[in-house]
């Protein structure tokens, strides 16, 4: 049920500018369908205001989220004065953190925050500082920076965030504001992992006074003023290496340290300081920070999910799916996905998995009949004879009864469908999670497919290496037998639905760092370039891994 707030202000108001934004003000909460206390519950309107809560309305009528908080607060400041610093200070503290969950330092002020923390008076311009503060973070680490519908037409996934009005009347009503924030962030060992790999590799930045290493190949046995600065830079991040001798020689210590370096640094560690080295020496960051980086922002797109339940979890990139439930990985197979083309790539997002169908008909995709089977349908009518020709009714039409050169792509009239068979294209047994994109997990005769390292092949929907074992492992815990169920409806040859109860939700993420069950970052090919596209965003929404902000 959706209960409306309205915040009535009546009488005289002083500032004809602030009274429109204070009649604005219960329309801007309305408009966000935000639930607040029911209109019995309301204070009766008060006829005058105060020039702090005048000030505070015109600030915050901009801003939906805090116009909802303070406008069901009776427009009062909850950061300023003596009982606003516990929550200034549990603010301050968590905003401190954003380096290391790799969200953009700047955006939050921190510098800005502490010098207002210090003075002895703040006011609405303060409270508002601080509001907006609370607003940006709480955004930020609780679904992530970016809208990812927006980054790339390809990722489909819908980030279900807090609303900010909620977190601030949580944060203003708890004892403890610090674990209200400390709530926000993914619940989730990955996370936490990714965000030790992008510590370790922050390490990697060399302070701005460490010299910059000169281009060049530097080798045991090379002499140059080069390797002096080799030296110095190694040590300014941790890989110190004395000289046995001149600090120009490039000597079996340095080599020893070039070759940790690398080895931080995930690049092959052979102890030779080459152009590849040397540029990740004088650059800081490389591939591998860029990657984590994004699955931070990833992982927080996922916030909304419990990934502690059970689930599928495909990894296109990684060409794999798993089950995970109560948070261990309890099934897993290859699997081969779209094609590195805008066409046939397959999309990311979450859908629940309601059942699978043994013996699956094929209905072929219009774009695969148009594109691909009337132009050999035009040029012979017996070609594709493994497949039928369908009306919109679902019946068989002879070919003979057909002119297929009388039809264009956008005209052609009917369908295609393969019957069950031995050499459907989805094999024995599909896996169907309904969305718009059509998009589903099935078997494939195809199997040579699944031994090759990049399994990019598919028109999208996800062929998986393991399909009989994986409907087993759905089926347990809601049949006594899976493997009979499953082997009865396979053996009669007609078309079976079995339904999962209950439904569980398909995961198709992309990931190109992400831990294993070890917590090490595994990485993986950007088959499709979204990557490198989230990855310029978060730069543009001015991310930088090595800010401060001082």
């Amino acid at each position: 049920m959706q209960r409306e707030c309205q915040v009535r202000f009546t009488g005289l108001i002083r500032v004809a500018v602030v009274a429109a934004v204070l009649v604005a003000l219960p329309r801007l909460v309305q408009a966000q369908a935000l639930d607040a206390a029911p209109m019995a519950a309301l204070p009766a309107p008060r006829l005058s205001f105060s020039q702090q809560e005048m000030q505070l309305a015109a600030q915050v009528a901009e801003h939906p989220g805090l116009a909802d908080f303070y406008g069901t607060n009776g427009l009062k400041p909850i950061f300023i004065g003596v009982e606003g610093a516990t929550r200034r200070t549990a603010l301050i503290a968590a905003v401190e953190q954003a380096a290391s969950h790799g969200l953009p330092v700047r955006r939050y002020d921190q510098a800005g925050l502490r010098r207002l923390d210090r003075q002895a008076v703040l006011g609405v311009e303060d409270e508002i500082r601080f509001a907006r503060a609370f607003a940006d973070w709480s955004h930020d680490i609780s679904g992530g920076v970016l809208d990812p519908r927006k980054v790339e037409s390809g990722i489909k996934r819908e980030v279900h965030r807090p609303r900010t009005g909620d977190l601030l009347r949580a944060f203003a009503a708890a004892a403890d504001p610090a674990a209200v924030l400390a709530d926000l962030p993914p619940h989730d060992p990955r996370y936490e992992a990714l965000r030790r790999a992008l510590t370790s590799q922050s390490q990697l930045i060399a302070p701005a006074d460490a010299p910059a290493v000169p281009d060049g190949l530097w080798r045991s046995g090379v002499s140059d003023p080069a390797i002096a600065a080799l030296r110095v830079r190694l040590a300014s991040i941790g890989f110190a290496a004395p000289p046995a001798g001149s600090p120009l020689t490039f000597d079996a210590p340095l080599q020893q340290a070039v070759a940790a370096y690398q080895q931080a640094a995930g690049l092959p560690a052979d102890g030779v300081a080459g152009p590849r080295t040397v540029a990740r020496l004088n650059r800081g960051t490389g591939p591998e920070a860029e990657a984590i980086l994004v699955a931070l922002e990833r992982m927080r797109w996922m916030r909304g999910h419990d990934l502690a339940a059970r689930h599928v979890w495909v990894n296109l990139p990684e060409f794999n799916a798993r089950i995970y439930e109560n948070g261990q990985e309890i099934f897993e197979t290859r699997v081969v996905v779209g094609k590195a083309n805008r066409e046939f790539e397959t999309p990311e997002f979450t859908e629940l998995m309601k059942y699978m169908v043994v013996n699956p008909r094929w209905n072929v995709p219009r774009s695969i009949t148009v594109k691909e089977y009337l132009p050999r349908l035009q040029a012979n009518r017996h070609a594709v004879g493994h497949l039928d020709v369908v009306d919109g009714a679902g019946n068989v039409i002879s070919r003979d009864r057909i002119d297929f050169r009388q039809y264009t792509a956008k005209s052609f009239p009917y369908r295609m469908r393969q019957k069950p068979s031995d050499d459907n294209a989805l094999g024995q047994v599909k896996f169907m999670f309904p969305n718009p994109w059509n998009i589903y997990l099935h078997d494939t005769p195809t199997k040579h497919l699944f031994n090759q390292s990049s399994r990019a092949y598919s028109h999208g929907c996800i062929r998986v290496g393991r399909p009989v074992d994986l409907a087993h492992e759905l089926l347990k815990g809601q049949v006594e037998s899976p493997e009979a169920v499953f082997s009865k409806a396979l053996k009669s040859g007609r078309e079976t639905y079995l339904n999962l109860r209950p439904p569980l939700p398909v995961h198709l993420v992309y990931f190109t760092a992400f831990p294993d069950e070890t917590g090490k970052i595994r990485r993986f090919p950007d088959i499709y370039g979204r990557d490198a596209l989230v990855y310029a965003a978060l730069i543009k929404a001015g991310l930088d891994s090595a800010a401060t902000d001082e």
